[in-house]
């Protein structure tokens, strides 16, 4: 069922809160069903969505793969093999004073979430919260971005293939729609997408005192040493910066490179953008294009400062931005005032590293951050000076992939974290539970408190 009116959300709640109330979706049986459910779905629309993600953005197979459809079922293999052992209540210890008792945490879902899904990566972002959603045993409405189409519409037939809507629905739609959405109360808010937008997502959850994941964005830094491996470097940067043609949220925005290895470092990543794009990145099959027209204007007009080290053509009637390396821009640029999101990389230097450090530290906190660099000391100097969501030594991007790792901000640049077991506890509240003996019932807590017991649980809590 998908949902193309205002009024007809209020009637979608009310059946998704009805279903939750019955706990069907309690039972890790069920909750395995259901994610099997999408596991056996996605084969068959996997030629459509990859299609849809080339007619939004432009995605080579490669990358619509590796970031979108590999990574959903790489998630789901991963959670169900391990969602029996995180769903169990997990025992904690107890304190010698509570004597006889156990203390266990458990794990319970929130109920009705809503999950609103950025155009950047419009299936990967949609679907891997909705996997912790249901691995978690809760409801969820999903609402995929319209500046996707294509893939917001494939999306919704996928789930309506793969689920009842009392358990899983799409609401697709423009920014009444989710306005209407965020107007009504959730048990959980899953967003992703800008921190202007956040900012409204929160207020409106505020109303309802609902708990949300926020994860935004920023400015993300990438530090260069002058120890560093330049050509690897050089490789990884322009690779991280130009996946999705610079439209990902934890994509380098920044180089902050010494200044003595900077001209060397530049012209490496010149090869690399050769090599990887061609002459002519126009023609290159594996490079995307910008979302909008909206988002190209922006862009192009971010270019008008500094000096242009690489690329810089653009053709607005197909949406294409080249691979951009700019130098000698300044922290009063518009091209530095705000997240870039696109393919243009502006190039900075630096001293010595205490002055980086202060200069990110200048910044709102970012999403991601990276440092390369062969000195194991600088490593650890930079991940105790700089705040950051998370990030690489030595590469970028990568950490995402990790189901291990929690995926995040802090700050402005986003609230709580996700992936792999970390999806499952986001959706899920800690519900905390001592259970006491009843052979054994002490009268030192019980008034009259005489002096034995004071002098008693003095001791005792001392």
């Amino acid at each position: 069922m998908i949902i193309n009116a205002v009024r007809h959300i209020p009637q979608q709640l009310a059946l998704q809160r009805s279903y939750f109330a019955t706990g069907a979706t309690r039972p890790i049986a069920a909750r395995i069903r259901a994610l099997k459910a999408l596991q056996a779905a996605l084969p068959a629309f996997e030629d459509e969505l990859m299609a849809a993600l080339h007619s939004d953005l432009h995605k080579p197979d490669f990358e619509a793969y590796a970031t979108e459809v590999g990574f959903i079922y790489d998630e789901l293999r991963y959670t169900l093999k391990h969602l029996a052992r995180w769903a169990a209540p997990r025992r904690v210890p107890t304190p010698v004073v509570h004597f006889p008792a156990a203390s266990h945490i458990h794990f319970e879902p929130y109920g009705v979430t809503l999950i609103v899904a950025p155009w950047n990566y419009p299936l990967q972002l949609a679907l891997v919260p909705l996997i912790g959603a249901l691995a978690a045993g809760n409801c969820a409405v999903l609402k995929p971005s319209e500046l996707t189409p294509h893939t917001s519409d494939v999306l919704a037939r996928l789930i309506r293939r793969a689920f009842d809507p009392e358990l899983v629905t799409v609401v697709e739609g423009d920014a009444q729609i989710s306005q209407a959405l965020l107007d009504e109360r959730f048990d959980y808010i899953f967003f992703t997408g800008s921190v202007r937008v956040g900012q409204l997502v929160m207020e409106k959850a505020a109303r309802h005192l609902t708990p949300v994941t926020l994860e935004l964005g920023g400015k993300s830094p990438c530090v260069v040493h002058r120890d560093a491996r330049l050509e690897l470097a050089a490789r990884r940067i322009i690779w991280g910066k130009f996946l999705n043609a610079g439209q990902t949220c934890v994509a380098p925005d920044y180089v902050l490179v010494h200044e003595t290895v900077k001209e060397e470092l530049i012209g490496h990543m010149q090869q690399v953008l050769t090599q990887f794009y061609g002459d002519n990145p126009a023609a290159s099959a594996d490079y995307p294009r910008i979302v909008n027209d909206g988002h190209f204007a922006r862009l192009v007009a971010l270019m008008q400062h500094g000096t242009v080290r690489a690329g810089g053509q653009y053709r607005a009637d197909e949406r294409y931005i080249a691979p951009t390396l700019i130098d000698n821009v300044t922290w009063d640029d518009p091209i530095m005032q705000d997240e870039i999101f696109g393919p243009l990389l502006p190039i900075l230097t630096y001293r010595d590293l205490s002055e980086a450090i202060a200069t990110i530290q200048g910044q709102p906190r970012p999403l991601a951050a990276y440092l390369f660099s062969e000195g194991v000391h600088t490593h650890e100097y930079f991940l105790q000076q700089a705040s950051f969501g998370g990030g690489c030594i030595n590469d970028t991007v990568v950490h995402l992939a990790s189901p291990h790792l929690p995926f995040g901000g802090t700050g402005s640049s986003g609230i709580g974290g996700y992936h792999g077991q970390h999806s499952f506890e986001t959706f899920s509240h800690r519900k905390s539970v001592m259970t006491r003996g009843s052979w054994l019932d002490l009268p030192l807590r019980y008034p009259p408190y005489d002096a034995i017991k004071q002098l008693a649980v003095r001791a005792l809590l001392r």
